[in-house]
């Protein structure tokens, strides 16, 4: 038997907004578009793909984690080239910059609906 991963997907209170901020961030291909669900995938193949889905009570996690919060169950680790020049075309786009940075050579982002990445 194999296994792969085959989608992640992030809930979102609109997901085609979302499904456009990634799309554009990363060059991917829309799959599918409907109100509540959304899937994009990379021009090169079809799997893993980048789904949003529905969730009309979304609530953006906290990061760092604090006691008593809403908690980050997982998050998308991106790779760039440039790390400057694409923190700041990730914004332009409407993401926002952490406020905590775990290290020199990376940079944790929110996208639009406060998912880190």
């Amino acid at each position: 038997m194999t296994t792969s991963l085959g989608a992640f997907v992030l809930g979102s209170p609109d997901p085609p907004a979302l499904a456009d901020f990634y799309r554009a961030l990363l060059g991917w291909q829309e799959v599918e578009r409907e109100p509540e669900w959304v899937r994009l995938k990379s021009p090169e193949q079809e799997r893993p793909s980048l789904s949003f889905q529905l969730e009309t009570d979304h609530t953006p996690p906290i990061w760092p984690q604090r006691p008593g919060t809403q908690q980050m169950q997982a998050h998308l680790d991106l790779q760039v080239d440039d790390l400057e020049a694409e923190t700041e075309r990730a914004c332009a786009l409407g993401a926002t910059v952490g406020e905590h940075q775990p290290q020199k050579d990376v940079r944790v982002l929110r996208d639009p609906h406060g998912h880190p990445f």
